[in-house]
């Protein structure tokens, strides 16, 4: 969607006139139906001054087309600056200009990413060039116009305010400077003869109209490379089952071209449900379908994206995956189909305060003419989590979709035992099953000693090839999210003391080469997985005179999977701890499945701890 558009001679007319602000306000209000910060209106108001400078200029035609505040499809994400126009032999050709106001930066060690004072705070944002780039790359391969008509696109960034100093510039970006060069206060000149380029002709109007109502599908260059990193690749390698709920979505897909289907796939832990969702994006996105794969969490979204993208740029597929909460104002039909992976932790509203929108799987089914759901419900591990088979037969009935059902019952995970899981149920009292003991000799579980003890244990096993991780319920505070130099989990009396996952492997923790030394929590390896999983088990679930009882007073003050529970209480005393028992056992549940191989096991209360110990003997 473009905001503003008009010809270099109706902007240069606007930015004279000092009408330029609120010529872009008044479509800003028009087309996206909100308002916008006074900052931003200010930035339109100066920078626009600085372009219009650079743009008189004789050889650059009065008839090149300018857009500002261009909204990239599917994305909030919005171009600051784009001219089109002709080269010498005729080729078209549109301007991608990233404008900043910043006066200085600060290098960072992560790639492509700089700090500098924004939005009111010092902020580790993308390098503009990187960000230019990356808003040309989604559109050379989402809008079919763009790559269809061979449009070429320059992406560019122009730093106004900004004197050349060792920072912006510096060889450490220079991959991406590169890939979109960066003008800063002195080069105007040369920004100019940048445009002139490319911009030697107008084109009244044609290649902004291209553009703007360009289709939002996947280009033939990004399905079959994406398809190339997929193709061998034994993560997702699908048997069995998995095959054949993968050939039955694709039918859905392809008959809901037609008419609206919803494929609800229940499976238990270690089933497949990712290998066949991640199998279903490259799939429909080879088939040219405007695909996405969405979770509630962004850990099982940034691992595969990783996985998939190889060599890759990241940001080149980025646009194929989707939080759950992206879908508030996004057209009936907009999606060819929507893969929800975990669509046991759909939330009703969305944003960080949970006060945006109707309901996601509402949401969800009204986007995409075709939506399949991965569900296990003995995965819900917060009091937001409405993800159930029964919400989704309701909205889907609502849109009038045909609702199609298939399970997964093969077990991949867990060393492949079903006994292992129907033990854990009963064990943890979640429902009764024949496994009242367990057979180790089925799959490596073990309750150790002593948190040190199961520390030695992981370390080791992850010698092997990085794949085994420590892993806690959230009963103790973040404090090392301030303070580095605090621990987290701490047992003295072991000499046993480490830290939470921290930021600096944002969602990567789960395969970073370095990550080991930290623990992970729910939050970091729900939909993962690993060989080996060693599991902390706090004070919050407890066993006494045989029967498992939960206590949320134990539960980390900063943990937010149980906020509401307060209030619930009040309101409906039995439904709350029932709720909160579910969540807790859920909770440990899900952690103590996350292993391939093996599960090892430390727990804080002793009388729990030989409970669990007595129930791995063999009757």
């Amino acid at each position: 969607m473009i905001v503003y558009q008009s010809t270099k001679q109706g902007f240069s007319q606007d930015v004279i006139t000092n009408n330029i602000e609120n010529a872009i306000l008044d479509m800003f209000r028009s087309k996206l139906g909100h308002e916008t910060s006074k900052r931003e209106i200010e930035s339109w108001k100066n920078s626009m001054m600085y372009m219009e400078n650079i743009l008189q200029d004789a050889e650059i035609p009065s008839d090149c087309g300018v857009m500002i505040e261009y909204q990239i499809p599917q994305t909030s994400k919005r171009v600051d600056f784009i001219l089109t126009g002709r080269d010498n032999k005729q080729t078209d050709h549109a301007v991608i200009v990233e404008l900043k106001q910043w006066q200085t930066s600060e290098k960072t060690e992560m790639d492509a990413m700089i700090s500098t004072f924004v939005g009111g705070a010092k902020r580790e944002v993308p390098h503009p060039s990187y960000q230019a780039w990356s808003y040309a790359s989604l559109l050379s391969n989402f809008n079919e116009s763009v790559y269809k008509e061979s449009i070429q696109l320059q992406p560019c960034a122009y730093l106004h305010n900004y004197l050349p100093d060792d920072v912006i510039t510096n060889e450490f970006y220079s991959e991406h400077l590169k890939k979109a060069p960066i003008f800063l206060r002195p080069d105007a000149l040369k920004l100019r003869e940048f445009i002139k380029q490319f911009v030697k002709y107008g084109d009244k109007g044609k290649i902004m109209f291209q553009i703007e109502n360009g289709k939002i599908r996947p280009s033939k260059h990004l399905a079959d490379n994406l398809a190339k990193l997929l193709n061998g690749n034994r993560e997702f390698i699908m048997i069995d089952d998995q095959k054949l709920v993968y050939e039955k979505a694709l039918l859905l897909a392809e008959k809901s071209k037609d008419k609206k289907h919803v494929f609800i796939v229940e499976g238990g832990p270690g089933t497949g449900k990712s290998v066949v969702a991640i199998n279903l994006l490259v799939e429909l996105t080879k088939r040219k379908m405007f695909t996405q794969y969405v979770t509630k969490n962004s850990a099982p979204r940034d691992v595969y994206r990783s996985k998939l993208a190889g060599t890759y740029k990241q940001t080149e597929i980025s646009n194929l995956f989707s939080g759950s909460g992206a879908f508030i104002k996004v057209k009936s039909n907009m999606f060819d189909a929507l893969v929800i992976d975990e669509a046991h932790r759909l939330n009703e509203k969305s944003g960080m305060f949970k006060n945006l929108g109707e309901n996601q799987i509402k949401e969800i089914i009204n986007s995409s003419k075709f939506s399949i759901f991965f569900i296990d419900e003995d995965q819900k591990v917060a009091f937001s989590d409405i993800g159930e088979k029964e919400e989704i037969i309701k909205w889907a009935k609502h849109f009038e979709a045909e609702i199609v059902f298939e399970q997964l019952n093969s077990q991949f995970r867990c060393n492949g035992s079903d006994g292992y899981l129907a033990w854990l149920d009963n064990t943890f009292q979640i429902r009764e099953t024949a496994n009242t003991r367990l057979d180790r000799t089925e799959f490596d579980f073990k309750v150790i000693d002593s948190p040190s003890e199961l520390k030695d244990i992981i370390f080791e096993k992850n010698k092997i090839n990085n794949k085994a991780r420590l892993v806690a319920g959230y009963c103790w505070d973040w404090v090392s999210r301030r303070n580095k130099n605090l621990f987290d989990i701490e047992f003295p009396e072991y000499n046993f003391k480490m830290k939470w996952n921290l930021n600096d492997y944002g969602n990567l923790w789960i395969t970073d080469q370095n990550s080991v030394s930290e623990v992970g929590c729910i939050h970091t390896c729900q939909g993962l997985e690993m060989d080996y999983v060693g599991v902390v088990v706090g004070e919050d679930l407890i066993v006494r005179n045989g029967k498992v009882l939960v206590n949320p007073k134990k539960r980390a003050k900063t943990d937010s999977s149980i906020k509401g529970y307060q209030t619930l209480l009040k309101k409906d005393e039995q439904l709350a701890k029932d709720k909160i028992k579910s969540i807790i056992k859920n909770t440990y549940r899900t952690l103590m499945t996350r292993g391939m191989k093996g599960c090892y096991v430390y727990f804080v209360d002793k009388e729990t701890q030989e409970f669990f110990k007595n129930k791995t003997e063999l009757a």
